[in-house]
């Protein structure tokens, strides 16, 4: 049997995204993994504006919120660490997942269909098409 010692969540700032996590926690519980937190960050800038003053502030609220996360996460006893990336959510998913260890993903998904799923797309749907590693994923309630 695969050894899941690392779980990724990532989170996006919604409470949506952070019903995974009662879930996360029993399952790194019992597996006595420990948990990575990851938190894409994207800045939607105006053309001709420069865009480094956007992106470092949505770097910091990350950064600030996923410390907040962290620290409840160890204050249960958790071993956790966290990261930030910059770009597109499901990409950079993949490719945190790819390169950092990691043994399982485990995420919500908004549940959208039809035309909501076509027109807003669907970061669930992406990482689990084209993820190698196991996903756990939990409708957003």
């Amino acid at each position: 049997m695969e050894k899941f010692q690392r779980i990724l969540i990532p989170l996006d700032g919604s409470d949506c995204a952070e019903n995974v996590l009662p879930m996360a926690e029993k399952l790194a519980a019992e597996l006595k993994a420990s948990i990575v937190l990851l938190r894409v960050a994207f800045a939607n800038t105006f053309p001709g504006v420069d865009p480094t003053e956007a992106q470092l502030k949505v770097v910091r609220e990350a950064e600030a919120y996923l410390q907040k996360m962290e620290d409840r996460l160890k204050a249960k006893g958790f071993k956790v660490d966290s990261h930030v990336r910059f770009g597109n959510d499901a990409e950079e998913i993949l490719e945190h997942a790819d390169g950092k260890d990691i043994d399982m993903i485990a995420m919500t998904t908004h549940g959208r269909s039809g035309v909501k799923r076509f027109l807003l797309g669907s970061v669930a749907e992406k990482v689990l098409r084209y993820s190698p590693k196991p996903i756990f994923l939990v409708r957003c309630a």
